[in-house]
């Protein structure tokens, strides 16, 4: 049976094989091939606990007599972060092996439900022949005809190739969740993150910058006399105003800096890594790139636009959310908005005078 058609559509397949050397080169030479799969061997319990935990493969082949195997199985089926991972038991206990014979079909079925129970997606016996009721060819591969075996092979791919389409089917999904939560998180208008990305993104931005003793500020900007373009204009030239006036602030933020829709003509930026003083700075720039040149809605209207911007670093006594950290820098907005538009206002004079109300360490 071949493989090809199930990894040319799910590339980088891995399989994990928990058990002995003698048990992998049991396995079809398919599973072996180093071209098609990533096969890593592991014998050992704790050792694999942690493989999986770090890179979690997309199949495992457990070896039922290997120490540790239905530990191993139960601890797995207990891990809902690893439900896409697909578990073969292959049974070849030779006490089992031997009582299969003895207790026919109604006893197998008994094994296999209780396998699965444990935490196996598929249980397949082991293909070999019994030469004692407690003893058990080790070499089944020589103690069975090439019709069995070749019939053995077909069953274990065929569990493989199940196996690799839940495989693919997951990533799939995943492929499509970050599509949907991209989506979910953009603002569709400016191609901006809005303001859910907001309130998810700002909480980490600030665990962040206090558990690195970093300093960081935020920037509030608001469109002034925007009411006033919709009006004269209408709102898809307001739509476009504000199209416009994200592409030239996007294209003049530094690497650190991510902004955000906060809401109509209102716009928030995080700034990693800035001091009050320096969150001024950056905010005066953008002011002053703003209102130096007019926008050009089309080839027959342009319109000058200005606004006005409040900033706020972030202290020891504001809350995780970045609640208190916004609205300091939403009063600030207010002060620029009242003192007549068009500047920038922030929160460096206050800290100056009460240095000790640094970010610190949490």
């Amino acid at each position: 049976m071949s493989l090809n058609r199930v990894t040319n559509k799910a590339m980088n397949i891995s399989i994990l094989v928990f058990g002995s050397d003698n048990f992998l080169a049991a396995l079809p030479d398919q599973i072996r091939d180093a071209t098609a799969f990533n096969v890593e061997v592991i014998a050992n319990l704790n050792q694999a606990v942690s493989q999986i935990k770090i890179t979690p493969p997309d199949v495992m082949l457990v070896q039922a007599s290997c120490h540790g195997s239905m530990e191993l199985c139960r601890w797995l089926i207990e891990q809902t972060k690893l439900s896409s991972i697909y578990c073969i038991l292959l049974e070849d206990r030779p006490h089992l092996l031997a009582d299969r014979i003895e207790y026919g079909w109604e006893w197998e079925l008994e094994m296999t439900s209780s396998a699965l129970q444990q935490g196996a997606d598929a249980y397949i016996w082991q293909l070999t022949k019994v030469t004692d009721k407690y003893e058990v060819a080790a070499e089944f591969s020589a103690s069975v005809d090439a019709k069995q075996l070749a019939g053995w092979h077909r069953l274990l791919l065929a569990q493989l190739t199940v196996g690799f389409r839940k495989a693919q089917k997951y990533r799939d999904l995943i492929r499509t969740n970050d599509l949907l939560s991209a989506i979910a998180l953009a603002d569709p208008l400016t191609e901006l993150n809005n303001r859910r990305a907001l309130e998810w993104d700002l909480p980490r931005q600030i665990q962040k910058a206090r558990a690195k003793g970093n300093e960081m500020s935020l920037i509030i900007l608001d469109v002034d006399f925007f009411k006033k373009v919709n009006d004269t204009h209408g709102h898809l030239v307001g739509d476009r105003l504000l199209q416009l006036l994200c592409n030239r602030i996007k294209h003049n933020l530094r690497f650190q800096d991510t902004p955000f829709r906060y809401g109509g003509e209102e716009f928030v930026i995080i700034l990693g890594n800035t001091s009050s003083e320096e969150a001024i700075v950056v905010a005066r720039r953008l002011n002053r790139i703003v209102c130096e040149q007019p926008f050009a809605i089309n080839n027959n209207l342009t319109i000058d636009v200005t606004i006005s911007l409040g900033t706020a670093c972030l202290r020891a006594d504001d809350d995780a959310q970045g609640t208190s950290l916004l609205h300091r820098a939403d009063q600030f907005l207010l002060q620029a908005k009242a003192s007549g538009r068009n500047r920038a206002i922030g929160c460096g004079e206050y800290l100056s005078q009460q240095p000790h109300l640094r970010v610190v360490s949490s």
